[in-house]
């Protein structure tokens, strides 16, 4: 088998061949007329009429049989069988198709349709143009594209060499359109804010740093959009979402890439309760137009989101699979628990979150069927409203689908005295760990706009990129991200 570089020196030496003959190899234009799909599927309308069609797109199968050749030719739409013929092109022009062409070139050909005895869709080529030539070779005419990292680091030929990834970016591509036709039917805006921000915030995360020399100032990426879409809210939006990128300048790992794509929307006048009815609904609305079904495979199992979701309070649901109520447990029994089952304890965690870390290494993994996970301790929740009959408590939730947290949101702090008061208690509890610049930082901008007023409101935050992988049933996500962070090569 010739190398990668020889047959790149052959397929120059072709592009010399053509330029040679007066051809321009990579033109401007083409007189394309129509899609291969729309050949496709108003194939015996195109075929009665008997009118000349020119379709634009690359070869990808060569078949040559003395005088007449056959191609498999695609577009971005669709495939077409393409069929040469030494009498329709003249020796000359035929000749010089087959010495100059390869697979992988774009090309334009023009011609009429008929079916072969094997009934297969085919269009007679009358001439044809070079669009771009191509100077490597595809995948499946060398190695293959089977080592995963290339994969990740080439996606433009994973894409191309293998239809069920673009399938996957296509799905993906849906859920985003369909997210925004649901929000919009309910009168949510959807908004922009800051990625470049002085203070981060809106979740506890490690940031990215950067420095703007316009200013003389360090700015930090953005980690989360909730504080700004806050402030719109205490402006007057009663409705706002946005989709946008995030950055977290921690592990890269199945589930979790530095950079990536998240929606939030916040409602004014409405509560967690509220908010899990709008999200459950948005689901039930994806899985019908995405997917057509609201049952669909997760993991080895298939569930059906169509149900009603069950919505259980995390102290019940770490009492029914693990048999322990951690209500009445203290915070040394909590930490002698957890090391009798290998869940690393960390300097100085409190009370609620040796709950929580017991909670999504023991029990999270196990819930499979769609579950909202209600009232998480206050402790690991900084954003989240106090609840009015749980001290210690508060007014969030979780979506859980597959054993994977797929949802996130709450009803929020809207006392600004309350929320100074819970970033403070992060930073003191950060110190204390040893880990501020995972804390959240006092924004103090963000409490004064509080102290103007805001409503009472609940609002969410959850990943594209985890919905995608939820969706798709593909739990890597550098599988749902067309070009996932890489370590460089040497």
């Amino acid at each position: 088998m010739a190398s990668i570089d020889n047959i790149r020196k052959n397929r120059l030496k072709k592009l010399e061949a053509i330029k040679k003959a007066g051809i321009n190899p990579y033109p401007s234009k083409t007189k394309r007329t129509h899609t291969i799909s729309e050949i496709v599927s108003n194939f015996e309308k195109f075929e009665k009429a008997k009118k000349k069609i020119v379709l634009a797109g690359r070869i990808r199968l060569m078949r040559p049989h003395g005088k007449s050749t056959f191609l498999h030719f695609e577009d971005g739409t669709g495939r077409i069988q393409t069929y040469l013929k030494q009498d329709a092109l003249g020796e000359k022009k035929y000749k010089f198709f087959l010495n100059n062409f390869d697979i992988g070139d774009f090309i334009e050909v023009s011609g009429t349709l008929f079916k072969t005895k094997t009934n297969e869709k085919t269009i007679q080529v009358q001439d044809y143009k070079m669009l771009a030539k191509s100077l490597r070779p595809l995948p499946e005419k060398w190695l293959g594209l089977k080592d995963i990292e290339e994969r990740y680091r080439k996606r433009y030929l994973d894409l191309l060499m293998n239809p069920e990834v673009r399938q996957r970016f296509n799905i993906r591509t849906k859920l985003v359109k369909e997210i925004r036709n649901y929000l919009d039917n309910l009168d949510y805006q959807e908004v922009e804010t800051p990625t470049l921000q002085i203070i981060y915030g809106g979740t506890n995360a490690r940031p990215f740093q950067t420095y703007l020399r316009a200013l003389n100032k360090d700015f930090y990426l953005r980690i989360a959009d909730e504080l700004y879409l806050k402030r719109l809210v205490i402006g007057g939006y009663d409705r706002v979402y946005e989709i946008c990128k995030d950055f977290r300048n921690e592990g890269i790992d199945q589930e979790h890439n530095p950079e990536f794509t998240m929606i939030e929307f916040y409602e004014a006048y409405a509560d967690y309760q509220k908010i899990m009815n709008i999200t459950e609904g948005l689901v039930k609305h994806l899985a019908k137009k995405v997917l057509g079904n609201p049952k669909m495979p997760v993991l080895d199992k298939k569930i059906d989101i169509g149900k009603k979701w069950p919505r259980v309070e995390m102290t019940e649901v770490i009492k029914k699979y693990l048999g322990i109520g951690v209500k009445k447990m203290t915070e040394k029994q909590l930490v002698q628990f957890c090391k009798r089952n290998k869940i690393e304890v960390l300097k100085q965690m409190s009370w609620g979150q040796l709950v929580f870390e017991i909670f999504e290494r023991l029990v999270a993994p196990k819930l499979i069927n769609p579950i909202w996970v209600i009232d998480y301790p206050q402790d690991v929740s900084p954003l989240s409203k106090e609840h009015p009959k749980k001290q210690g408590f508060v007014e969030r939730f979780e979506g859980y689908a597959g054993g994977k947290e797929i949802f996130d949101g709450w009803s929020e702090i809207n006392n600004p005295l309350e929320q100074l008061k819970r970033f403070e208690q992060d930073q003191k509890m950060a110190r204390k760990a040893e880990d501020k610049i995972t804390a959240h930082p006092v924004d103090n901008d963000f409490i004064e706009a509080m102290e103007y007023g805001m409503p009472p409101l609940g609002g969410i935050g959850f990943g594209i990129d985890r919905l995608t992988m939820f969706f798709t049933n593909t739990w890597s996500i550098k599988e749902v991200i067309l070009f996932p962070l890489m370590r460089p090569k040497k």
